[in-house]
């Protein structure tokens, strides 16, 4: 197989985590994504071995290379053209998310979905971190009973983001960029589809970083009757010993089993426990490939992409308009 590489700008590095377990792989090509510097992109490539062409056109390079694959993680506000074209070409496509920044993209990429044979998923990998996966796997196998309520929380430090995190248009807001993990989460322990969302956010305090949103809370009803929030923020010191603090609390019928601090904290009819979770059995790019090349199916699909997305950006709205949006 064939990939070519589009910016990178946030999570590209999870190719070259597992490009090594797909026999064969080629990387022939990588751009810049419209205006950033190829220079990280390239330095991954050739740290991992591979030392492609550097084309300054994406779209060209799509053309004259014909990649069965593309990693897109360019521009936020270009993700969904730059998803479209690759669907209209037939390739398929791993992006960063949100893999579009309005409802109006979200749409121009399903079309080109619909009528296209390549898949598309985005690049949830806190989904395959060791406690969140085996987390997500007890709760869905019964460890805590019928689920009725889930908690997931983000918290970043700030540091110094490039410019446009500064800006809506550029950036897309903290929801659909921090809050997407956490909604993922959702998705993933429920195993459900997300019913109706309100919200509210706060670029008050944000140290001078324009119209980004240091704060936001999500409050989701789940087409089953769960319920489900999410608390995202750029709060977190500088002086703390990880850049995140990631948590997920799943209360059910029979127990409560908890995400944090890498390590899964159940209570249920036999007392409280730790467990020490397992090394995945698969990571993201590669549990991808492999399906695509007729293997089991990958834990993550071209619908919960689209899905995800959507709850990204109706969350936003019900932030910026304070009032509930149904799905």
């Amino acid at each position: 197989m064939k990939l070519c590489m589009i910016g990178s700008r946030g999570h590209s590095y999870y190719v070259f985590e597992s490009i090594h377990e797909i026999p064969g792989m080629s990387l022939p090509g990588i751009s810049s994504g419209c205006g950033d510097s190829p220079q990280r992109l390239l330095d991954l490539a050739e740290r991992n071995g591979f030392h492609p062409e550097v084309c300054s056109d994406w779209r060209a390079m799509l053309d004259k290379l014909k990649p069965d694959v593309v990693c897109i993680d360019g521009p936020f506000e270009l993700h969904a053209e730059m998803c479209a074209e690759s669907l209209k070409r037939g390739i398929h496509v791993f992006c960063e998310k949100p893999i579009a920044l309005t409802l109006d993209q979200l749409e121009m990429v399903r079309a080109a979905h619909r009528k296209s044979s390549a898949r598309i998923v985005s690049m949830v990998g806190l989904r395959y971190e060791p406690a969140f996966l085996q987390g997500a796997r007890m709760v869905r196998g019964g460890a805590i009973g019928k689920l009725k309520l889930i908690r997931a929380q983000k918290s970043y430090k700030l540091g110094t983001r490039p410019d446009f995190y500064k800006h809506r248009e550029t950036y897309g807001g903290t929801i659909p960029w921090v809050g997407s993990h956490a909604f993922d989460w959702i998705l993933y322990f429920s195993g459900d589809t997300f019913e109706s969302v309100t919200a509210v956010q706060s670029a008050e305090d944000n140290f001078g970083n324009g119209d980004l949103e240091i704060a936001a809370l999500c409050q989701f009803r789940m087409r089953s009757g769960i319920l489900a929030s999410a608390s995202i923020d750029y709060l977190r010191p500088g002086s703390a010993p990880t850049h995140g603090d990631d948590r997920v609390r799943a209360a059910g019928t029979e127990g409560v089993l908890e995400v944090r601090d890498g390590k899964i904290h159940l209570i249920d009819r036999n007392g409280e426990r730790e467990i020490i979770p397992e090394q995945p059995d698969r990571r993201l790019f590669s549990d991808f490939l492999l399906e695509l090349s007729g293997g089991r199916p990958a834990l993550v699909s071209d619908e919960e992409t689209f899905e995800l997305t959507r709850a990204c950006l109706l969350a936003r709205e019900a932030a910026d308009s304070g009032t509930m949006i149904h799905f």
